[in-house]
């Protein structure tokens, strides 16, 4: 059984090619059931995440989330992803789940934008400053190549201070920035990739034509925008079951300010033409990603393609 560790995965999985495949998985389709999630102690959160495609592969997430983990030096994330055939059941791959799990998260994002924010995006806002967040802008800069300023703000300024300093080294005019409203206000694109559990981008600081994505809010009570955010703009999220898991949007409908039939389409539905998307350079859009096994799925598969390609 191949065994990838997350170097191996990071060489195997560069944003330019993964989010193409995201692309082409949503097109096709797959069997994706609701995931499983369990609490783990008070603070802990274990997700099971199936996915196959009959004939082809059958893969397996597991994902552990301990948001306090922070305060140790540990990453709030961990995970491994097994592979298997799908015809026989055999285990092909055993990979990292959490770098798998980081690439393809700020991919789909990128897929996302690459339908829903303006064409002449020049300045990114990410709040956040964890292995999603260092991914994020040349993720995007995969699908709005005119990307070249990054604003970083975190709950710790030192990480923002940090991933600045490493976007810099990458070619990106990086800063860290304390005041989140003057950050928010000024962007085309905000990415979200916290373990928020209380609001941070509020609606009133958005600007005609700004794309918000929300990556972090993956159970009920998480959430990093506040119900304006979504009385004023079109909704958009990776599949349906963010409907029912994503905090931001459960909390905003509990609240009166979000008709989950005011949503505009699904990721699947973007790909697949079924939506336009953008539709007017003044809109603010919303993308509310929750995770899904397919994504997962796609990126192993890439993975498992270039380990059993002469000299990868």
């Amino acid at each position: 059984m191949l065994q990838l560790d997350a170097a191996a995965l990071a060489q195997r999985l560069p944003l330019g090619a993964l989010v193409p495949a995201l692309r082409e998985m949503f097109i096709a389709g797959c069997e994706v059931p609701q995931r499983h999630t369990h609490r783990i102690g008070e603070t802990g959160t274990v997700l099971l995440m199936p996915a196959w495609q009959a004939g082809r592969h059958l893969g397996v997430k597991t994902i552990n989330i301990f948001p306090g983990n922070s305060a140790l030096g540990l990453p709030g994330l961990h995970a491994i992803y097994l592979l298997f055939d799908a015809n026989t059941g055999v285990p092909v791959a055993l990979m990292d789940g959490s770098e798998l799990t980081a690439r393809r998260t700020a991919a789909a994002s990128a897929l996302a934008a690459h339908y829903l924010a303006r064409a002449d995006v020049q300045h990114l806002v990410v709040l956040g400053s964890g292995r999603v967040a260092t991914l994020l802008p040349e993720a995007y800069r995969q699908v709005r190549p005119k990307l070249q300023r990054v604003t970083v703000w975190n709950h710790r300024p030192e990480g923002a201070e940090r991933l600045a300093a490493q976007l810099r080294e990458q070619g990106f005019n990086a800063q860290a920035s304390t005041d989140l409203e003057a950050a928010v206000r000024s962007a085309c694109i905000v990415s979200c990739a916290t373990l928020a559990r209380q609001a941070l981008v509020q609606g009133a600081w958005l600007a005609p034509g700004t794309h918000l994505d929300l990556i972090g809010s993956f159970a009920p009570d998480t959430r990093e925008a506040d119900a304006a955010c979504f009385t004023r703009s079109r909704v958009f999220v990776d599949t349906e079951e963010a409907l029912l898991k994503a905090g931001d949007l459960v909390q905003a409908a509990a609240e009166g300010q979000f008709n989950p039939a005011r949503l505009q389409a699904t990721l699947a539905q973007l790909c697949r033409g079924q939506h336009a998307g953008r539709q007017q350079g003044g809109d603010v859009t919303v993308f509310k990603a929750v995770g899904s096994a397919q994504e997962d799925l796609a990126a192993a598969e890439l993975a498992l393609a270039s380990a059993v390609t002469p000299g990868g």
